[in-house]
C-alpha cells in the first residue's frame, strides 16, 4: 500500500483526504491519504520523518509551503513562485512542486476560457496570489496585479515579469480585461465583494478563490453582469488532479474527486 498524505498547521479542515481516497476506489489503487499536524517549528522534522517511513508524497499548506521550499529539490516553476505545495518522494533529493498554478489554469480550460493573449486582472498579492499571477503569465496574459499594499503588488509583478502592479484604485481595469481571479480571502467570512460590481461585464472570465462559500458575492454579481463564472472549488480540484497524477502517473477520476469534494463542501 501507499501512503500520501497533507502536512499543514492546521489540517483538521482540510478537503483533500475524501478527494484522493475517492480517487484511489475509483481507479482501484492501494493506497492511503493521510494528514499530519507538526508544530509550527518542526517541518524540517516532519518531511524527513516522512521521507523515512516511506511516504510517497505529501500536500503542503499553510504554513509550511515556503519552508519546505529549502527541504526539497524545487521545480523552476515552484522556485520562481517561491512556495511548494506538493513534494514526491521517488526521486532523492525529494522534488517539489506547485500545482496551484495548475489549480488555475485547469480549472479556466475546464470552463473554455483560453488564456493565452488575455488581459488578465489579479486581486491579492499574497501566496495565492503569487500562484495565480504566475500560472496566468506563463498561460501567455497580460498580468496586472492590484493588492491593497502597493509594494507587495510591486515586488510581485517584478517577479513574474512584465506584469504591471497597484493598489486596489486600480481595479477600474477590471472593465477592460478578459480575465479576473479574487486571490484575497475577502467573500470567506462575510458577504463582501474585493470588487466594485460596476467593473464587472458580460465578457469576463471570473474565478474566485474561496470556496466556502462556494457562490460567493463576487461571483453572483459576475453572473449577473453575464461573465462566466468559476468557484474556488475548481481550483482546488485540480490542484490536486495535479498532485495525484504526479504521483501514481494516472490519469486522475476528476468526477470522482469533484464528486467527493462537493459532497464535503
Amino acid at each position: 500500500m501507499q501512503v500520501f498524505g497533507l502536512v499543514g498547521n492546521p489540517v483538521g479542515h482540510s478537503l483533500s483526504p475524501p478527494m484522493h481516497e475517492a480517487a484511489y476506489e475509483a481507479l482501484g489503487i492501494d493506497a492511503r491519504y493521510v494528514t499530519f499536524e507538526p508544530a509550527v517549528d518542526e517541518i524540517d522534522r516532519a518531511v524527513e520523518g516522512a521521507a523515512a517511513l516511506g511516504i510517497a508524497g505529501l500536500n503542503v499548506t499553510i504554513p509550511f509551503k515556503r519552508d519546505v521550499l529549502d527541504l526539497v529539490d524545487p521545480d523552476p516553476l515552484a522556485a520562481r513562485i517561491g512556495a511548494v505545495n506538493t513534494v514526491d518522494f521517488s526521486t532523492t533529493p525529494p522534488s517539489g512542486h506547485n500545482t496551484d498554478a495548475a489549480g488555475v489554469t485547469r480549472s479556466f480550460t475546464h470552463h473554455g476560457v483560453d488564456l493565452d493573449g488575455r488581459d488578465a486582472v489579479v486581486v491579492g498579492a499574497g501566496g495565492a496570489g503569487r500562484a495565480v499571477a504566475f500560472a496566468l503569465a506563463d498561460a501567455g496574459c497580460a498580468v496586472h496585479v492590484a493588492n491593497r499594499t502597493v509594494e507587495t503588488a510591486e515586488e510581485l509583478a517584478a517577479s513574474v515579469g512584465g506584469a504591471t502592479a497597484g493598489g486596489l484604485d486600480t481595479l477600474e481595469r477590471i472593465a477592460g480585461a478578459d480575465v479576473l481571479v479574487n486571490a484575497t480571502s475577502v467573500g470567506m467570512d462575510e458577504d463582501a465583494s474585493p470588487v466594485p460590481a460596476e467593473h464587472l461585464h458580460g465578457d469576463l472570465a471570473v474565478l474566485d478563490a474561496v470556496y466556502s462559500p462556494i457562490e460567493t458575492r463576487l461571483l453572483r454579481e459576475a453572473r449577473a453582469a453575464g461573465a462566466t463564472t468559476i468557484d474556488g472549488a475548481w481550483m482546488l480540484l485540480f490542484q490536486g488532479v495535479d498532485a495525484f497524477e504526479r504521483w501514481t502517473g494516472h490519469d486522475a477520476p476528476v468526477d470522482a474527486m469533484n464528486d467527493a469534494l462537493r459532497a464535503r463542501l
